[in-house]
């Protein structure tokens, strides 16, 4: 048994299959799920777990070389917007109808319990090297 991590068994599975380029969907409850995509749907209650709470677990797993998320989440989300700006310096915007569409392009969509509008950033898997 795994003692630190990721323990979730989907998560820590979807996770190792991940190579550079691949894309990975972390969104909120009321974010539409692409049909295509491999999900885990973590949401167990509305706010748990939290956006935070995964990001900063996927991002303690994860090599990341870009993000993406929606221009909206700055006003409609200012607490969200402050969390993608702190833990990804290099984050780009999108309108959240074209971050909708390039979700589909996603190969791992982890949905969390969040319920606050625009917690959502889509990541682009990088290399360790």
């Amino acid at each position: 048994m795994k003692k630190a991590g990721i323990l979730n068994r989907h998560l820590a599975g979807a996770l190792a299959e991940l190579g550079h380029g691949d894309g990975v969907l972390i969104c909120d409850v009321g974010m539409p799920i692409p049909a295509g995509p491999r999900v885990v749907d973590l949401a167990f209650r509305a706010g748990v777990p939290s956006f935070a709470d995964v990001l900063d677990g996927l991002l303690d797993e994860l090599v990341v070389e870009g993000a993406t998320a929606a221009h909206e989440v700055r006003e409609a989300n200012p607490e969200a917007a402050r969390l993608l700006d702190e833990r990804l310096p290099e984050l780009a915007h999108v309108p959240h109808e074209e971050l909708k569409a390039l979700s589909a392009g996603a190969r791992l969509v982890v949905r969390t319990g969040e319920a606050r509008p625009y917690a959502n950033v889509l990541l682009r898997c990088g290399v360790f090297f």
